[in-house]
């Protein structure tokens, strides 16, 4: 799965650990899924979605 996450944290300017704290993961959550070696939950990809007011599509992609 390809992800903009880190686009979308520049466009909010945003660091991994602020994201992470806004969503209630970890850092290494965040730095994991914009790695591409974690899929988020249902949950986790609509509440970036409503933090980036984007939709999920924005954000991630299938391969």
């Amino acid at each position: 799965m390809k992800t903009k996450i880190k686009v979308f944290r520049a466009i909010h300017n945003l660091t991994q650990a602020e994201l992470a704290e806004k969503l209630g993961v970890t850092r290494q959550t965040i730095n994991a899924i914009e790695a591409g070696k974690y899929a988020p939950s249902v949950e986790l990809a609509l509440k970036m979605s409503e933090l980036f007011g984007v939709t999920v599509n924005e954000i991630f992609q299938l391969d």
